[in-house]
């Protein structure tokens, strides 16, 4: 490659920015690669496995509309149902951790990780006996109790064949101070209603379930042709139940709710309830839930239009004392207290601005680093300039004044691309202009003694020459 008068090869400026350019553009491609990863991944539609049954149950129908109504959003939770022969299998999936999420009873024994996220609906206690004379063809006596205490020396027909409802008969006894060993349980499917009221040993009926839920009507519609209109026993200590025990609640059971024509019940009654609710384990991310809990809340008014139990859905408790604690994403999004991109992200953001910084110093330094040799030639090219102004006193034609004068250009040319380049600061081209003008004041002054000098004498160099 020809080098320029000064020595020095004029693309070794071009050379070393095309270097520094090329690190800056792979640096800001690498940031806006771990952006677009960044971004992506937090974009990514997280799906959530959920346990409910049995088939064909209205919790199942009501999860299987919610991961429709999800996918159909587009939201950021998806749900994958798991379809369950129950509340039980579903609570050992859950602990086994085989399903993110689980729709249980309230007062099974769950796992102990477990912790709210919604109240699907609450069931209510259903407990009655016949209060007239046996429909004609019907061999049994009619019970005639009309309080829990008449229960002693009874047997109580009890729909589902787990024993959650076995159990919590035995507290609402106890409670009102029935002794255990002289109520007799017999236990009925759903699938066996027909014989539970045909059964002339059965003296009384106890089914649980929400509000207005067929089953509950049907059986009671079906005891009331054989055994008369039923007597509803309210659970008058069901406030103590509460009390001493948390995952049960006093409720009411409104008049009507199983039947309008007669009313069944002709008025309220007090009962106890007991959730049935969606859970999560602890370890289940906060900001999922919180995802989570709000999709559905925001969706519940469209789930309500096709499925009534919808408008049952209802918020957790979050008390710190809760007897079911609910899970931090879920209490985040109900009590308002959510945090916000920055409150989640402010160390990454922070991280990434001094990692940012730290690139830029490396850059700059290293970019400080492969420009030495031109600060070197920089340098020694202001040294050369200072050399020519001493030998402009010297010059004895115009040739080689203008000679001199080309070399300095040359100079000035590759000084410029060096400051252009980086390589040079301000201050330095200052200075280096500095010179420059000396050099063309004593250029001036030199051409004007040369064009002074009598022809013969500027020729008489070359003539020797």
């Amino acid at each position: 490659m020809p080098e320029s008068p000064s020595g020095r090869k004029p693309a070794a400026p071009r050379r070393g920015k095309a270097i520094t350019s090329v690190l800056i553009l792979a640096s800001a491609l690498s940031l806006l690669t771990a952006a677009v990863g960044a971004s992506y991944w937090a974009w990514q539609p997280t799906t959530l496995r959920i346990a409910v049954g049995p088939q064909g149950s209205d919790d199942q129908k009501l999860i299987q509309a919610m991961a429709q109504a999800f996918a159909q959003k587009g939201n950021r939770i998806r749900l994958a149902p798991i379809t369950t022969d129950g509340t039980v299998e579903s609570i050992v999936l859950l602990g086994a951790g085989k399903t993110d999420l689980a729709v249980v009873r309230g007062d099974l024994e769950l796992p102990a990780d477990a912790q709210s996220v919604a109240i699907l609906h609450r069931n209510f206690v259903a407990l009655w006996s016949s209060s007239g004379p046996a429909a004609k063809g019907f061999k049994g006596e009619a019970a005639k109790i009309k309080e829990i205490a008449g229960l002693a020396g009874r047997r109580v027909g009890v729909v589902g064949l787990g024993q959650a409802n076995v159990i919590l008969l035995r507290v609402i006894l106890a409670e009102s101070g029935v002794n255990l060993p002289k109520v007799s349980v017999t236990q009925f499917g759903l699938d066996q209603i027909a014989d539970m009221a045909r059964d002339p040993t059965i003296d009384a009926f106890m089914m649980v379930g929400p509000l207005g839920e067929k089953s509950i009507s049907d059986a009671i519609a079906a005891t009331a042709r054989l055994r008369g209109e039923p007597r509803f026993l309210p659970i008058d200590v069901s406030d103590t139940i509460a009390e001493r025990h948390p995952l049960y609640e006093s409720e009411e059971i409104p008049g009507s709710a199983f039947g309008s024509a007669p009313a069944r019940p002709d008025d309220k009654i007090e009962t106890v309830a007991i959730n049935h609710l969606i859970v999560a384990p602890a370890a289940l991310s906060e900001d999922t839930v919180a995802a989570f809990t709000r999709q559905l809340f925001t969706a519940r008014p469209l789930l309500a239009r096709e499925l009534p139990s919808a408008a049952k859905i209802q918020k957790p408790d979050t008390d710190k004392d809760a007897a079911l604690p609910a899970h931090p994403g879920a209490a985040a999004y109900i009590d308002g207290t959510e945090r916000t991109f920055l409150d989640k992200y402010s160390d990454y953001v922070w991280a990434a601005i001094f990692a940012i910084s730290g690139l830029g110093s490396a850059l700059a330094w290293l970019r400080h680093f492969l420009k030495r040799n031109e600060r070197e030639q920089n340098a020694m090219h202001r040294e050369r300039l200072l050399a020519k102004i001493s030998e402009l006193h010297e010059t004895a034609s115009l040739e080689q004044l203008a000679a001199m004068q080309r070399e300095v250009d040359d100079i000035l040319r590759e000084t410029i691309d060096c400051h252009n380049d980086g390589a040079i600061e301000d201050g330095d081209l200052s200075a280096f202009g500095l010179v420059l003008i000396q050099f063309h004041q004593t250029a001036i002054e030199r051409r004007a003694v040369l064009n002074a000098m009598p022809a013969e004498v500027l020729a008489r160099p070359r003539l020797q020459a």
